[in-house]
């Protein structure tokens, strides 16, 4: 060949050939590590990028180019493949799945791969996401179909509902304690406590509504191209449920067997690939709705429990009980939303007072400072004058 062009793509197949060749012994390596259907998996993608070094070994010979002889695996694929020995294959094929993501699209526009090689690289990438948790779900969710009973909530409304009345009871003792602290009278403390219930309960009813509108979007949204996905590329899709069940344990003709019916009916077929490919329940996708409400009175009910004092007494009694009501409040949320931070809500409620008593404290310090009582001669002359 003659030409900086032809130079140019014989060069290129070199690189594609090296890379081919890299990809196939760093999966040859996870293989022998592997053992069952997986080593399997493994074998059948080193296999494929072997064809693939195939293709471009017939590209150079054609093109009167030498073949370079197989080199030394690089440096990454001996890193990844001691990772995978000493450690696990779980540690590291994250970072083999992160690069056959950057490399999917090598082939999509290159006139010289041969038909289905972009495909491939595309599966390769499905294919190692898959194997990353075994194809199994974790723990919490095997627990949760076998035991039902178990507490659980997808619709957002609890999330909501356990952020609003810590909200409540954290921004609203701060703001109550920060008044107090600054010697008013208790009516204003009570009017100032129900103003933050208010505006807090609304505010946070709001940003709800519109972050779990957004999270249903993007969730649908993925559905939907998962929908588009099965529409146009069903082969794709059946081999991703082949893959998937093999991954779980099944024998590959048991995988195929079952992945076959399930795409005689392209609804089991979708609803089973968002649950099984994206992890998304179809039926569980948040409420918006649900989730501003649940914000909305539970942070007016956070709110409303440091202000409950003020109803009944004012002075240093009111204080007190606001104090000992926010911090029993505190403590009994982390216990309801299950024991993991009970201490640490104590501790952010007293943060939350000891920081608003100290800011009304030196808001009254600075009053007192900027407007000094008179002195007792002052004002006798203020009244000889008057």
């Amino acid at each position: 060949m003659t030409g900086n062009g032809d130079n140019g793509r014989v060069k290129r197949w070199k690189e594609l050939l090296a890379s081919e060749r890299d990809a196939a012994a760093l999966y040859s390596r996870i293989a022998e590590i592997e053992t069952g259907e997986r080593r399997k998996i493994f074998e059948e993608l080193a296999e494929v990028e072997r064809r693939h070094a195939a293709h471009w070994e017939d590209a150079l010979r054609g093109a009167g180019a030498a073949v370079p002889p197989p080199g030394r695996p690089s440096a990454r694929t001996r890193l990844l493949g001691l990772g995978a020995r000493r450690l696990s294959t779980q540690a590291v094929l994250p970072l083999i799945e992160r690069g056959e993501r950057a490399d999917a699209g090598v082939y999509d526009r290159d006139p010289d791969a041969a038909p289905g090689m972009a495909a491939d690289e595309h599966g390769h990438a499905r294919t190692i996401a898959k194997l990353i948790d075994g194809g199994r779900p974790g723990p919490q969710a095997q627990i949760a179909r076998r035991e039902p009973w178990h507490r659980g909530d997808r619709s957002g409304a609890l999330r909501a509902g356990v952020f609003g009345v810590s909200d409540g009871l954290v921004s609203n003792t701060a703001l109550v304690m920060g008044v107090a602290g600054s010697g008013t009278a208790h009516q204003i403390i009570l009017l100032s406590g129900i103003a933050g219930l208010l505006a807090g309960s609304f505010s946070m009813a709001a940003g709800e509504y519109v972050s779990m509108a957004s999270q249903r979007e993007m969730y649908q949204r993925e559905i939907s191209l998962e929908a588009q996905e099965l529409e146009e590329k069903p082969q794709e899709e059946r081999d991703e449920l082949v893959l998937l069940y093999r991954a779980k344990g099944l024998p590959r003709p048991d995988a195929e067997r079952l992945a076959d019916q399930i795409m005689t009916d392209r609804k089991v077929a979708l609803d089973t690939l968002t649950r099984e490919e994206l992890g998304l329940d179809p039926d569980e996708l948040g409420s918006p709705l649900a989730a501003a409400v649940s914000s909305l009175l539970t942070f007016g009910i956070g709110a409303l429990v440091v202000i409950i004092p003020y109803f009944i007494g004012s002075g240093t009694a009111a204080l007190i009980a606001a104090i000992v009501l926010a911090a029993a409040a505190l403590v009994a949320v982390g216990a309801r939303a299950g024991g993991g931070w009970v201490g640490s809500g104590a501790d952010v409620g007293a943060g939350a007072e000891a920081g608003g008593w100290a800011a009304g404290a030196v808001g009254e310090h600075a009053t007192s400072s900027a407007h000094p009582d008179p002195s007792p001669t002052s004002r006798r002359n203020e009244r000889r004058l008057v």
